[in-house]
C-alpha cells in the first residue's frame, strides 16, 4: 500500500511539474514571425519572453544588460513602450543585437497588444 502511493504522489508531482512550463508560443506570435527570435523559456537571439515577462513583473531587477525597468522603459508605462519597441525595432535592453522593426505603419498594434498581454502574463 504504502508503495502505491508513493507512485501516485510521484505521478502527481511529475504530471504537474510538466505543466508548469507548458505554455506554448502562440499561433499569433508564430504568425508574425516572434518565434524566429524569441523562445518562451530560452534565449535564442531576443531574451527568453518568461525574462521578459519577470523583469517587467518585478521579479526580475535587471536585464542582461543591466537596465532597471525605468531606465528600459524611459519612465513610460510598460504596454505603452513595449508596443513602441516592438513595433518600430530597437536595442540596448537585452543586448546589443537589435530587434526588427515589426509594424511600421501601425496596421499589427491589436495583434502586437495581444502578444504583449500574453507576455508579461507569463510571470503572473
Amino acid at each position: 500500500m504504502r508503495i502505491t502511493m508513493m507512485n501516485i504522489v510521484a505521478a502527481m508531482s511529475l504530471m504537474l511539474g510538466g505543466s508548469a512550463l507548458a505554455e506554448e508560443m502562440p499561433a499569433l506570435a508564430k504568425k508574425n514571425g516572434c518565434d524566429d527570435c524569441h523562445a518562451i523559456d530560452k534565449k535564442i537571439i531576443g531574451p527568453a519572453w518568461m525574462d521578459v515577462s519577470k523583469f517587467y513583473n518585478g521579479k526580475l531587477e535587471k536585464t542582461t544588460a543591466g537596465k532597471t525597468v525605468k531606465e528600459a522603459t524611459g519612465g513610460k508605462a510598460t504596454e505603452e513602450f513595449l508596443l513602441t519597441k516592438i513595433s518600430k525595432g530597437g536595442a540596448g535592453n537585452w543586448g546589443s543585437i537589435p530587434m526588427r522593426v515589426n509594424d511600421p505603419s501601425g496596421k499589427k498594434e491589436a495583434d502586437i497588444k495581444e502578444l504583449i498581454k500574453f507576455v508579461l502574463g507569463l510571470a503572473k
